[in-house]
Formats: C-alpha cells, sequence, structure tokens
C-alpha cells in the first residue's frame, strides 16, 4: 500500500470449479477463491472479473451470489469481445439474443440489489449493438501498453494491423512514442476516415469503432467498424449471430479450441 498499491482483481472464469478449471485449462478454481479472500483479509478493494460468454452465461445468478459471497467491491462482468482465440471460437462462445438479453436482466436486477455496497460494470458484446465501441477511448487519446519485449502499443491489438510500425520503449523516450510516432498518429483525428465515417455526425463519439475488429473482419483497417449498422459491411456481424445461433442449436457439440505452445503460432 506504502507503494502506491490501491486495488487487486481476480479473474475467474465460472462459478463451479469444473467449468472454471475446464475454461482455465488448469485447476485453478480453489486457488483463486483463496486469492480473493486473501485480497479481502489484507484490506485490498477487490475486482472481480468474470468473462462472459456462451460457456458460462448460464451461471449468471451463480457468479452473482459468488462475487457477494466473496465480498468483491467490484465486479466486471465482461462479456467476451471476438478477438484472438476468441474469434477462432466464436461460433461456440458467442450467447444466443435471447441468453444475452436474459443475463443481462438477471444482472442488472442484482445491480439494484447491492447498489451501495458492490460496483458492478456489464461490458455489453457490441455485436448485439447497432453502435460500435469507441475503442480505447480513441485512438491516441488516453491509453498506451508496453508489451513484455518494450514495444508501445495504442492498443492491445495493435501489432495485428500493417504498416504501423510500433516503438519500443527502449529506442525512443515515451514522450516521444506519444507525440511523434507514427503508430500513435496513425489514426488521430478523422482524416483516415472513409465513408460512411467521415460525413458522420458521430465520428467524434465512436472514432468509426475499432480498427482491429474493422481489419480483423474486412480485411481493411481503414474502414468502418462493421458493428455499426451504417457499415457496408455489416452483414459480416449478421452472418456471425446466425452462425454462432445455428451452433448452439446443433446437437452436433464441438469442443473448443484452445490455445497451446504449437497452435499459438497459428493465430
Amino acid at each position: 500500500k506504502e507503494a502506491g498499491l490501491d486495488h487487486l482483481q481476480v479473474s475467474i472464469q465460472a462459478s463451479s470449479k469444473d467449468l472454471n478449471d475446464h475454461l482455465a485449462g488448469t485447476k485453478s478454481f480453489e486457488h483463486k477463491q483463496e486469492v480473493a479472500r486473501l485480497v479481502k483479509k489484507h484490506g485490498y478493494p477487490m475486482v472481480l472479473c468474470v468473462v462472459i460468454h456462451r460457456e458460462n452465461i448460464h451461471q449468471m445468478p451463480e457468479i452473482l451470489a459468488m462475487a457477494e459471497e466473496l465480498g468483491a467491491d467490484y465486479l466486471e462482468l465482461a462479456n467476451t469481445q471476438y478477438y484472438g482465440w476468441a474469434h477462432a471460437n466464436r461460433d461456440l462462445l458467442l450467447p444466443t439474443q435471447e441468453q444475452f438479453e436474459q443475463a443481462e436482466e438477471i444482472a442488472q436486477a442484482f445491480k439494484e440489489k447491492v447498489a451501495g455496497k458492490m460496483k458492478i460494470y456489464y461490458v455489453v458484446p457490441d455485436f448485439y449493438e447497432d453502435r460500435p465501441k469507441a475503442c480505447m477511448n480513441g485512438w491516441g487519446t488516453t491509453f498506451l501498453t508496453i508489451a513484455p519485449d518494450g514495444v508501445a502499443l495504442p492498443c492491445h491489438s495493435a501489432r495485428e494491423l500493417p504498416g504501423l510500425d510500433c516503438p519500443n520503449v527502449n529506442d525512443h523516450s515515451i514522450s516521444d512514442i506519444w507525440h511523434e510516432s507514427k503508430a500513435f498518429n496513425f489514426f488521430r483525428g478523422n482524416e483516415w476516415m472513409q465513408e460512411p465515417c467521415r460525413s458522420c455526425d458521430e465520428k467524434d463519439k465512436d472514432f468509426g469503432g475499432c480498427r482491429c475488429q474493422a481489419y480483423l473482419l474486412t480485411g481493411d483497417m481503414y474502414k468502418a467498424d462493421p458493428v455499426c449498422s451504417k457499415s457496408p459491411d455489416r452483414q459480416v456481424i449478421q452472418d456471425a449471430l446466425d452462425s454462432a445461433r445455428e451452433s448452439a442449436l446443433s446437437a452436433d457439440e464441438q469442443p473448443l479450441v484452445f490455445r497451446n505452445s504449437k497452435n499459438s503460432r497459428l493465430y
């Protein structure tokens, strides 16, 4: 605390041991709960984070009860964002509209119940929105991420975008990286925007959406985030929703693809 640490976050994958350990790939459920109790024992505010998807969304009441039992000060119910390995497993992870709406209703009721005792953050899956998220609060306006190898990134997935030439803190000062680097200036402002973003009256609110998602789903990082209903590529989102729903209703159950040292080189 003297050094400035003001809270700790614990991530749990599910409310049950079997599902948590399956999703985490390790026998970690009891250890995570023990750590959560230690955080409270030592007087730190605790953020409990649970990433929500089709494998665990049915446990929403139990997840909320677990957060209350562990004494969480903040609960982040983070619906999966479909990049990386989540994108590879999207058909198996993306909840149906009905599942999402039911879980949101349960979470909102709980939020009212614990008002003043626990703060709930419910991160909505943008595939069910008609406007994109203002990713990173706007490119190069707020966040700077430094990777373990020293590369400075405007967002966590920026390395996936071509031509950014992300700088390294071993070679440049933070000031130069923030103000002068190609990567951090690449999508600042709106000169880079194509239509419909360029003339949209919401462009200063959502900044055209997520550049990484636009690139992942359309192959063009300058395009409007296809989550937006104004995007000419919105159909790729509807196709993803339809495919996930078909998977959810299918009797042919497919296993999740988990990352390992071999296949991690493929994504």
